[in-house]
């Protein structure tokens, strides 16, 4: 179900996905309400019957995104529920899923139809993948998708949990996994890429697996990234 996150953004959790070796993650999409009702769709997660039914209460689906080249599971059943929306690829995910019509691609700029109201930058450098973030302007939200990550404690067991705790990934407060860190084969420009993201006024931080950040979002990015700018 759909949850009120600020002026003209909702996020919804999704049921659990499995990736490589059994790991298995937690999911979290972002909505945006732009003008005229037309509804952006960030790194959409299973859809049910009873959030359509919450979407439709809100404007109309015009805008899928799939923000890196990890999270596009449910990319093709949303354009399928909404073949009039526009679905916009990251980098390198063209060539993974040629079973989707792609309507563009995501850069390092704003696509216009939504540029008033929610800025974006391309986190380059990663050998992993290259994430889009955004920023809602309205709510004052930053939206990570992998980049930052934490997980319940008790989340994984067995040796998966000895993996996760040496991935960061079942620290305190939300942090850059270390498999990321470890990937930045270009730290200049991923660190222009946060340049540009600690220049907006972030007050809130969205990420599809973690606990939402509610306060002090800019210091929070500074904290997480640390070990990036000097």
């Amino acid at each position: 179900m759909l949850t009120q996150f600020g002026p003209g953004i909702w996020t919804a959790d999704g049921p659990p996905v499995v990736a490589m070796m059994g790991f298995h993650y937690p999911t979290r999409m972002v909505l945006m309400r732009l003008s005229g009702g037309r509804l952006f769709v960030c790194s959409p997660v299973a859809l049910t019957d009873d959030l359509r039914t919450a979407i439709a209460a809100l404007g109309d689906v015009c805008y899928l995104a799939a923000p890196n080249s990890l999270h596009h599971m449910f990319i093709l059943d949303w354009k399928r529920a909404y073949p009039t929306a526009q679905v916009y690829a990251a980098p390198g995910l063209r060539e993974k899923r040629r079973d989707i019509a792609f309507d563009g691609d995501l850069g390092d700029a704003p696509v216009c139809a939504w540029a008033a109201q929610i800025d974006q930058v391309l986190v380059r450098g990663n050998a992993l993948t290259s994430e889009v973030v955004f920023f809602h302007r309205d709510s004052s939200t930053a939206i990570f998708t992998d980049l930052i990550q934490q997980l319940p404690a008790d989340w994984f067991s067995g040796w998966r949990a000895v993996v996760a705790k040496w991935d960061l990934l079942l620290e305190p407060q939300p942090s850059v996994p270390r498999k990321f860190r470890a990937t930045f084969t270009d730290r200049a420009a991923a660190r222009a890429a946060l340049e540009r993201i600690r220049a907006w006024p972030v007050e809130k931080v969205l990420m599809a697996h973690g606990m939402p950040v509610t306060e002090d979002g800019q210091a929070f990015i500074r904290r997480a990234f640390r070990w990036l700018i000097p």
